[in-house]
């Protein structure tokens, strides 16, 4: 018997206690039981050096597509804060 396994990505943070806590719910009905595999980056994270890194991805690379460029400076209305 075959068992398919579906992956969920969400963010969280461990806290002083070691309890992981989500940023969001997870879309799962449950009660159901669940594997977790927990990806880190040991000390803090450099956000310039991640911003970096997803700027020059190839998966975003169709962004470069002058298709793509659909909204103008004249389009929605300003933030107002």
């Amino acid at each position: 018997m075959e068992i398919t396994m579906t992956a969920v990505e969400i963010t969280g943070i461990v806290d002083e206690n070691h309890q992981l806590k989500l940023d969001a719910p997870l879309p799962i009905t449950g009660p159901i039981p669940v594997r977790v595999i927990v990806l880190y980056a040991p000390g803090e994270i450099d956000e310039n050096l991640w911003l970096q890194a997803a700027a020059s991805n190839p998966a975003f690379e169709f962004l470069n597509d002058p298709e793509e460029d659909i909204y103008t400076l004249a389009d929605g209305k300003p933030v107002q804060e």
